[in-house]
Formats: structure tokens, C-alpha cells, sequence
């Protein structure tokens, strides 16, 4: 009696949890079906036929991929700058104990515990006490107060699994601090700095709250997609970029998932 109402609970967890993914995923499905939606069917469902015919129209038009242009830029410079400022505050941070250390570990944590529209009017307003006009340079400092908490996050939790008896043992036989580095603590670092990478690209490639305040008159494909929701007779087009955007900021994090799910047994953390 027992195991039978062990597996009815079994199920009846299952069910709900394949529910949840349902109801979560249900309206992507939809805008990827409409992406190949025909013309004559637009606001129909279900579509009346499929077509190719809006992808063309969406990459021959210069507003789509000028701004599929700039949030890439945006994306990349951010995700360097966090990579960088990242790992450097996660190895200052993860072993040593000193007078701040958690003030500063919550201050770096903040930007992405705080809601979007605040960090967006704190940054627009420092930009005009500074006199900084919005464009390129304020989104990607936006975007980069977001992103270095991400690789924080992954390359400090890689570096607290990593026995620093290897680094002892490195330096015992040797090695200078560059070698150290290069043949040990980066090989362990590797897939935590890439899934970190993936993350913050894939959160920036999408990000629309914090780029409303700082953009000025750029316009990134979020603040595109936005725009475009006035605009009810590109809706087509809308929905085909509206599925290029999902893709490259799910690709990225799946990416990580599967370059992180085995961090446990990274070198010197015991795991066996």
C-alpha cells in the first residue's frame, strides 16, 4: 500500500511539474509557430500556412539589423568587462577574510538584486550629475553592473571548490605566480568563466528595463521589439525577431547549464 501511494505521489508530482512547463513555455511555442505564419493568416489560430517569407523581409530591413548590430555590441563588451571585473573581485574575495569583505560582496551583488527600473534611474541620474550624454558607452555600463555579478557568482563558487593545496604545491615546485595561474588555477576555472560568459551575454543580449534609462536614442532589439508593439501590421516581422531574441538568450544559458552541472569534481575538491 505503501509503495502504491508512493508512486501515485510520484506521478502526481510529475504531472505537475510537466504542467508548469506547459503553462511557462506555451507562448513561446506560439511566437515560434507565428514566426512562419502567412500573411493572409496573421491573427488567426491556428495558422491557415507556413512560410519563409518573413525572415527575408525582417534581415532586409536596416532598423532590424541595426539593432541586432548594437545589442550584440553591447553584449560583448559588457560580458568582457564582467569577465574581467568578475574574476578579479571573486579572487580578491574568496578566501581571505578582512575589515568590508561582506559590505563589498553585498555591494557587488546588489545591481542584480535590486529591481531593473532603479538601477536604470540611479544610472541615468549619476550620467547627468556627471554630464555623460546616454548612448553606446551608457548602456554597456549599465549592462556591465548586472553582468559582473554573474561571473562573480559562478567563478567564486569554482574557486571555493578548489582545493588551495594545489596552489601551495604549485608554488612549493617552482612555479611563479603566472604559471600558477596559467596551469592551475585557470584549467579550473575554465568552464566557470565560459558558462559565466554565456550567462551574461544571453542577460544583456535581452535586457530592456535598465536599457530604457540609458540608451538615449539608441535602440537595442528589445527597445525595438517594444516599439514595434504599436505597430500592429508588422507583427510578423515583430514575431520573427521576437524568436531570434529568444533563441540566442536560451542557447547560451542551456550552454552553461551543461558546462556547469559537473563543477563538483573540478580538480582538488575531494570529489570522487
Amino acid at each position: 500500500m505503501r509503495s502504491d501511494s508512493q508512486d501515485r505521489a510520484s506521478w502526481g508530482l510529475r504531472c505537475a511539474a510537466w504542467g508548469g512547463l506547459v503553462f511557462l513555455h506555451f507562448p513561446i511555442l506560439i511566437i515560434f509557430l507565428y514566426a512562419f505564419n502567412t500573411e493572409d493568416a496573421a491573427f488567426s489560430f491556428p495558422p491557415k500556412g507556413l512560410t519563409l517569407k518573413w525572415f527575408s523581409v525582417a534581415f532586409s530591413r536596416p532598423d532590424v539589423l541595426e539593432a541586432i548590430r548594437l545589442s550584440l555590441q553591447v553584449a560583448a563588451i559588457a560580458t568582457l568587462i564582467a569577465l574581467v571585473l568578475g574574476t578579479l573581485a571573486s579572487a580578491a574575495l574568496y578566501r581571505r577574510d578582512f575589515f568590508g569583505k561582506q559590505g563589498i560582496s553585498l555591494m557587488l551583488i546588489l545591481p542584480i538584486a535590486l529591481p531593473g527600473i532603479i538601477t536604470g534611474i540611479a544610472l541615468l541620474a549619476t550620467f547627468k550629475v556627471l554630464g555623460i550624454e546616454p548612448g553606446l558607452f551608457t548602456i554597456v555600463v549599465g549592462h556591465a553592473t548586472f553582468c559582473v555579478v554573474i561571473v562573480y557568482n559562478n567563478v567564486i563558487a569554482r574557486l571555493r571548490r578548489t582545493s588551495h593545496s594545489l596552489i601551495e604545491a604549485s608554488m612549493d615546485l617552482g612555479a611563479d605566480g603566472w604559471q600558477t595561474f596559467r596551469y592551475i588555477i585557470l584549467p579550473n576555472l575554465g568552464s566557470a568563466l565560459l558558462a559565466g560568459g554565456m550567462l551574461a551575454f544571453a542577460l544583456s543580449f535581452d535586457e530592456i528595463i535598465v536599457t530604457t534609462f540609458t540608451a538615449g536614442h539608441e535602440r537595442t532589439l528589445p527597445l525595438w521589439l517594444l516599439n514595434q508593439l504599436s505597430r500592429p501590421r508588422d507583427v510578423p516581422v515583430t514575431n520573427v525577431v521576437a524568436m531570434l531574441v529568444m533563441l540566442v538568450t536560451m542557447l547560451p544559458i542551456l550552454g552553461a547549464y551543461y558546462l556547469t552541472r559537473g563543477g563538483e569534481s573540478v580538480a582538488g575538491s575531494g570529489a570522487k
